[in-house]
């Protein structure tokens, strides 16, 4: 897999990593969660106890990448408390290339929850954006409360993280039961115990407020950005809080924030098995399909067979972690988010149906964001750490789960038991929730660009018809194809049209799809 492809799997396009594998946000009283009362909206001037945020100036630096400039941006700990402590967050911009009028500063948030914005920034988008874009925008990323550079939480050490990996998400008996909720226990104490402090402040809406502090400091009048996975509902809670200040939005690979939890996780199973059953139809017709030449069905099938074999004796991978059935299972789901990891997928399963586990591991670890040396970055620290706060946790407890596993095995045969059970990390996090789903209308704001995908496995494209129904100014963007995310995935289309609105203001006709080539 070509690298800036690998950054943009591990970094930009996690939804899946916060919101299944590493558990979940979410209600599971229904009719709670299915309110449509929205937060309140943030006072249009900013309140006078957080002038001092407001007025800062930003003291650009070299970041030790060519191009770039870095800073440090201060934010209050506690948007309650605003003289009780802040935190510092990590900056970094690309000056606008011209030639053309500079349109000002155009933020971008890759997802995650927890993906680096600042290394998609640097490793991505402050190079590979369309040439028109980086011409007339400063292209500007800060690393969100809790992730990467910014503060960020911290839970498990690199050995212990591998331990965590490796815990079987299907228990088959009791005891297996009460070691994955064990497990589930030990992350949250570990996260409690190394970043207590920061771990009550790292919701969406504080980021979202955050953001609007960068805004005023960069000296934009309105926010534009291009936020994807998790990004867009970060942008959407940023137009729900600030509808005037909304400038140009972006919102790519959208989630839906009026659904709880149980119904995000099983959407999003259906999800992974609808991307999975797009690559066992290009399997299928390979010659090299380790799942076998016949049907999709038959395929599917062969993988679950797959699944049970390692789960009942994991193979070796050459280190001294064995693939077992929850690496294996990240390993296929990481290459479901762009569809150019398939033939990588297939030599892998090859191999690991062959004895050799190491191209599945090597798959994992990229989800994971692992590095060679056995250190994790904090990705999946901070993504748990978001979204259970976000909303209530899904479960009570594993007997919830227990009712919830054949609807999810119907949403996928294939997956849908491991995901309802990673939905149980929530359950006994330290800090207690501060939000919950409802619908975001976002009244009076400028016109906003929601992008969906067809076959997207972690943000499926119904949430994206949802969200630009509910936004008022919302309009949606088609693209008939696969992976996660749309925008410079290589669709003449959908970047004509971005672009188009990014530089110009003008949003796509309603109703405009774009099909894969």
């Amino acid at each position: 897999m070509d690298s800036r492809r690998l950054l943009r799997t591990s970094a930009s396009a996690l939804a899946a990593a916060g919101l299944i594998l590493s558990g979940c946000t979410g209600g599971s009283d229904a009719a709670a969660s299915r309110t449509t009362a929205a937060r309140p909206a943030a006072p249009s001037s900013s309140p006078e106890a957080l002038k001092t945020f407001y007025s800062q100036k930003l003291m650009w630096r070299d970041c030790g990448v060519e191009g770039f400039q870095c800073a440090t941006l201060r934010a209050p700990l506690d948007y309650a408390k605003p003289d009780g402590g802040e935190v510092k967050l990590a900056v970094s911009r690309v000056r606008a290339t011209g030639p053309g009028k500079r349109l000002g500063s155009l933020l971008v948030n890759p997802g995650g929850p927890g993906g680096s914005a600042v290394g998609y920034l640097q490793g991505y988008a402050g190079i590979g954006y369309p040439a028109p874009v980086r011409a007339r925008y400063d292209m500007v990323a800060v690393d969100p409360r809790g992730v990467a550079r910014s503060e960020p939480v911290d839970c498990l050490t690199g050995p212990q993280m591998d331990t965590y990996t490796q815990v079987d998400q299907t228990p088959d008996d009791p005891a297996e039961t009460t070691a994955l909720s064990a497990a589930f226990k030990a992350f949250a104490a570990g996260c409690e115990k190394r970043s207590g402090k920061i771990l009550p402040h790292v919701s969406t809406v504080e980021t979202a407020r955050d953001m609007d502090i960068l805004r005023a400091v960069l000296g934009d009048a309105k926010l534009s950005y291009v936020g994807a996975s998790y990004g867009t509902f970060l942008g959407a809670t940023y137009a729900e809080l600030f509808p005037d200040r909304v400038g140009r939005l972006v919102l790519d690979g959208a989630m839906d924030p009026s659904l709880p939890a149980v119904d995000l996780n099983r959407d999003q199973t259906a999800g992974f098995e609808t991307s999975f059953r797009a690559f066992a139809a290009d399997c299928v017709r390979q010659p090299d399909c380790p799942l076998g030449t016949g049907s999709v069905e038959a395929a599917g099938e062969a993988l679950k067979k797959f699944f049970r074999d390692v789960d009942a004796k994991p193979v070796p991978t050459g280190e001294s972690r064995p693939l077992g059935e929850s690496l294996a299972t990240t390993g296929v789901i990481a290459a479901m988010y762009d569809e150019g990891a398939w033939p990588q997928l297939r030599e892998a399963l090859t191999r690991a149906i062959g004895g050799e586990g190491s191209g599945l591991l090597a798959l994992a670890d990229s989800y994971y964001e692992r590095e060679p040396d056995g250190t994790y970055a904090n990705l999946m620290f901070a993504n748990a750490a978001v979204n259970c706060l976000d909303l209530p946790p899904a479960y009570g407890g594993p007997a919830d789960v227990e009712k919830a596993v054949p609807s999810f095995e119907k949403a996928s045969p294939i997956f849908g038991k491991g995901l309802a059970w990673a939905a149980l990390n929530c359950t006994s996090w330290p800090a207690p929730p501060t939000g919950h789903p409802h619908r975001i209308t976002a009244e009076g704001a400028a016109p906003i660009l929601v992008v969906g995908t067809t076959r997207d496995p972690a943000t499926p494209y119904k949430w994206a018809k949802s969200l630009a129904a509910q936004l008022s100014s919302g309009t949606l963007l088609t693209y008939e194809g696969d992976g996660h995310t749309a925008y410079g995935r290589g669709s003449d289309c959908v970047d004509s049209a971005i672009n188009t609105y990014l530089l110009e203001g003008t949003p796509p006709q309603a109703g405009k799809r774009c099909s894969q080539a």
